[in-house]
């Protein structure tokens, strides 16, 4: 996990920027939790979350949010944020997304699952993070798992890079067949990582004590194509957030949005 957490160490500030980049990303996935999530002040834990965009946002609405995050870098980035928005995060926790050992069975009313899933390469290591998230949720309580979508970095290569397929086959190959991009060592560029099937995620989340309530598209039908929206304000862009979040469940839409929400809860 070394390589991950150097990479967010020296990339803070531009994971904060990224949501920025990514308006609709932003705006549909707090649509969800706003529409999925108990009441404030319920107890949140969220885990890789990174810079805090999401915790801050969610105690900015009354929720009792701990962030948990595999980068120090990103952590101090957090506790400045969370200053200048004049709102109190209940804890900044430096870990591992596979061992929530330092929390209670059953503490938390809902678990931000939205980075870690696509940085760990195996199986049984994703199933271990999830295993930890639902350990730590009450009966009853909701998990958010984000995932990143296999078409992504064929859609990227399309629009950046077009000879990447050529350049690169035997990672085109490991791509189709297992989902996992392996970065070689002073390689630039984002981290290794494992992009998911659509069709994966409801078995593997199911199969682990949870029970789908969602499967959002967040960027929609503009996946890649944002460019225009996040120039509009006001109406126009509520109008897009809309239309996008109605189509959050088409399984079409799925397969070419870069990142995938999972909603459910933890069965008893």
């Amino acid at each position: 996990m070394r390589e991950i957490e150097a990479f967010y160490d020296e990339h803070a500030q531009y994971e904060w920027e990224r949501l920025e980049r990514h308006r609709m990303e932003f705006a549909v996935t707090m649509r969800a939790l706003e529409d999925y999530l108990p009441p404030a002040p319920a107890k949140i834990l969220d885990v890789g979350g990174g810079p805090g965009r999401y915790a801050i946002a969610l105690a900015q609405l009354g929720y009792y949010v701990t962030l948990f995050d595999l980068s120090q870098g990103c952590l101090t980035l957090a506790k400045q944020k969370a200053k200048q928005a004049g709102v109190k995060i209940e804890g900044f926790e430096h870990g591992d997304a596979r061992d929530l050992s330092r929390f209670a069975n059953g503490r938390f009313d809902a678990v931000l699952l939205m980075g870690p899933l696509y940085h760990l390469l195996t199986e049984e290591d994703r199933r271990q993070a999830l295993r930890e998230a639902r350990r730590v949720l009450r009966s009853g309580g909701l998990i958010f798992a984000a995932f990143i979508t296999r078409n992504a970095v064929i859609r990227w290569a399309a629009k950046e890079e077009p000879d990447w397929i050529i350049r690169h086959p035997e990672r085109l190959k490991e791509l189709l067949s297992s989902g996992a991009l392996r970065k070689a060592p002073g390689e630039p560029g984002f981290t290794s990582a494992y992009f998911v099937h659509p069709n994966e995620i409801k078995p593997l989340m199911e199969s682990e004590g949870f029970e789908t309530l969602d499967l959002i598209a967040c960027e929609g039908v503009v996946s890649m194509i944002e460019e225009k929206i996040n120039e509009l304000t006001g109406d126009a862009f509520a109008a897009w957030v809309e239309l996008n979040y109605n189509l959050r469940k088409d399984q079409s839409v799925h397969g070419a949005a870069e990142h995938l929400l999972y909603v459910g809860r933890k069965r008893t």
